[in-house]
């Protein structure tokens, strides 16, 4: 990760947004899970039925054939509910209210991510999984 995050210093000028991005679409691999779940990628040449199939519910960037991001849009129920937001963090944080909001459940693949956001950025509630709380002592001890 620390060298990810050196090439990414190197080649761009808006450092934090990289790393803030880099740290938000790496979560879920420090917790074990799939991030194809949570984050989705297409092209903007490919239909709007085919962009969400399959999408409970996530974040989905939409690029164009340079593989420049085009839109970054929240998705429930293989639907796209909001666009055209800044980046991935916002979406991520826009998606976890709607999902608070709505009192929806988090989907059990990645559990554990909306959990953290929860439990650990959040501070909404103290009692938690044993791996968030793992992952919690990780964080402190760095």
């Amino acid at each position: 990760m620390e060298t990810l995050l050196e090439m990414l210093d190197k080649q761009t000028s808006d450092i934090t947004s990289h790393r803030r991005q880099a740290a938000v679409e790496g979560l879920p691999i420090f917790l074990r899970e799939n991030t194809e779940k949570l984050f989705s990628r297409c092209l903007a040449t490919d239909l709007d039925d085919e962009q969400t199939k399959g999408i409970k519910m996530g974040v989905l960037t939409v690029l164009d054939d340079d593989d420049a991001v085009i839109n970054i849009a929240l998705v429930l129920e293989e639907t796209i509910v909001l666009k055209d937001i800044p980046d991935t963090p916002t979406a991520l944080a826009y998606l976890f209210g709607l999902l608070y909001a709505l009192n929806m459940e988090f989907p059990k693949d990645i559990r554990y991510t909306f959990e953290t956001i929860q439990h650990i950025f959040m501070e909404m509630s103290t009692n938690c999984s044993q791996r968030v709380r793992s992952f919690k002592t990780k964080l402190l001890n760095q």
